[in-house]
């Protein structure tokens, strides 16, 4: 039995050269700097409107689970959790999904809904256009039948 082994250099540019790659490529490029885009508008907007209700910056909070938490000398003495960054990169998770939904899969979903429609649509007019055809088909070897039963036999 003799398999053609393909090289995996020759893998790896069919690979790459596949339409989807270079999608996923433009969508990771895109991700991170829209990324950007969310965390600056949670830093610079949200938390200082959240942080408004309390008496310091979102990033800030933090309970002490073990120990003072005092910072001595640039160190904290004890065990902080700091809840304000989860709750801060919470808020910044949820903003981004909600934009992702409402600016692209939602009206992309639309778009390709209403698209389907359109192809069923069109497959449904087929159908019938050739539903015609065969009946006019139908009715013309019902006539050449009948003209030759009529007495235009050989």
């Amino acid at each position: 039995m003799s398999e053609k082994k393909v090289s995996v250099l020759e893998g790896f540019k069919v690979f790459l050269m596949r339409g989807n790659v270079i999608d996923l490529a433009v969508a990771v490029v895109i991700g991170a700097a829209f990324t950007q885009i969310v965390n600056s508008v949670v830093k610079g907007v949200i938390n200082p409107v959240v942080g408004a209700f309390g008496t310091k910056a979102l990033d800030s909070y933090s309970s002490c689970l073990k120990g003072t938490c005092k910072t001595v000398n640039g160190e904290v003495d004890g065990i902080q959790i700091l809840w304000g960054s989860v709750l801060s990169a919470t808020l910044t998770f949820l903003i981004t999904a909600a934009v992702v939904y409402f600016l692209m899969v939602l009206p992309m979903s639309k778009y390709l809904a209403r698209r389907a429609e359109r192809d069923a649509a069109r497959e449904g007019v087929k159908e019938v256009v050739e539903l015609t055809e065969l009946e006019v088909l139908k009715e013309i070897r019902d006539a050449v039948v009948a003209q030759r039963g009529s007495g235009h036999d050989r």
